[in-house]
């Protein structure tokens, strides 16, 4: 599967995560800001997400329909890293990643792959700041996958008698 350029949806709806505790950590806004230009975007995408992370953002408004399933994955498996940083998930955290699951149509187990893989990613990288949190490798790892899901299901379905 072909890496795909994540869309400044992605990092408006991660924006809009970081905030939904109140408070949008500087590190995390420049860990967002980063990712983005890193990812090519344009200038005025660039803009609006800046803005994004000085100003909360409700997730509702942005538009997630014109997320690809990795898409949705990815920025699901950032909230739920992002959950983490203080050390603490609280049942408001629970409660956000719960409503952001089922906003981004995400079933339950897809859900608790993706936590695990942004949590095997954190423990690769040895550092849990936002900085040092490698979330290209995330999504490689997410997009790959999501990938092998497909090609297993496609094989069991070869597999089932007519």
């Amino acid at each position: 599967m072909a890496d795909t350029k994540l869309g400044r949806e992605v990092f408006l709806a991660l924006a809009a995560i970081g905030w939904a505790d109140g408070e949008l950590h500087p590190d995390e806004a420049d860990a967002i800001v980063k990712t983005a230009l890193e990812e090519g975007l344009e200038l005025w995408e660039i803009e609006d997400i800046e803005r994004a992370t000085k100003e909360p953002t409700e997730l509702a408004l942005i538009p997630l329909d014109r997320m690809t399933k990795a898409d949705r994955l990815f920025v699901y498996a950032v909230a739920s890293w992002m959950t983490t940083l203080d050390g603490v998930v609280d049942e408001a955290e629970i409660a956000m990643l719960d409503r952001l699951g089922m906003m981004l149509r995400i079933p339950e187990r897809p859900r608790e792959h993706a936590t695990a893989i942004a949590k095997e990613i954190a423990g690769l990288e040895g550092d849990a700041k936002p900085a040092a949190y490698d979330l290209k490798k995330l999504r490689k790892v997410l997009t790959e996958r999501l990938e092998e899901a497909r090609k297993a299901r496609v094989a069991a379905k070869e597999e089932e008698p007519d």
